[in-house]
């Protein structure tokens, strides 16, 4: 029984292979062949550069505190003379002190910004990526007429074939 199976599905086999078809392959002589191009957009980057003339300011640091710590003082000192009791002359002493701190500092950053202030000119290079776009045009394949057993025939290439073209021949069953 088991030799019967298998001389079965061996010929079933065989007759699945025959009637799938087969494949050959021929020439057919190309008529025409036309290059076929396609307009492409490119966009390339580009560094652009130039150059700016820019103020750098570096202030000096070696001011005197001085007047900040009298003007402090004379604040603290003017504060505790107005008030009239113990309490308002403690309360006028010490808005006395803020208020001559604050000036005296205010005095100092200023001298020091009208006197000792240097200005540096310096030519920096600046640059940044643009991108140059235009239009180039490119081949993107063949139209190829070509005539296979008296028919003419039309398929588009990646390549030019040349004066043949190689061609698939497959024979099916018309079931």
């Amino acid at each position: 029984m088991n030799r019967l199976s298998i001389l079965l599905a061996s010929c079933a086999s065989i007759w699945t292979i025959s009637a799938s078809g087969q494949t050959t392959y021929e020439y057919g002589d190309v008529i025409e062949t036309r290059p076929i191009y396609q307009i492409v957009e490119i966009s390339e980057p580009m560094e652009q550069c130039w150059e700016e003339v820019v103020i750098d300011r570096y202030p000096s640091r070696s001011g005197s505190r001085t007047p900040v710590l009298v003007s402090t003082i004379i604040g603290g000192a003017l504060g505790n003379a107005v008030g009239n009791g113990k309490s308002n002359k403690r309360i006028g002493a010490v808005v006395g002190a803020m208020l001559g701190h604050s000036i005296g500092r205010d005095i100092v950053t200023d001298r020091n910004r009208s006197r000792n202030a240097v200005r540096v000119y310096e030519t920096v290079q600046r640059c940044e990526t643009a991108y140059e776009k235009f239009e180039e045009e490119r081949l993107v394949g063949y139209q190829v007429t070509y005539l296979y057993n008296g028919e003419e025939y039309s398929v588009r290439t990646d390549s030019d074939p040349g004066e043949q073209i190689r061609l698939r021949v497959s024979i099916q069953p018309a079931n």
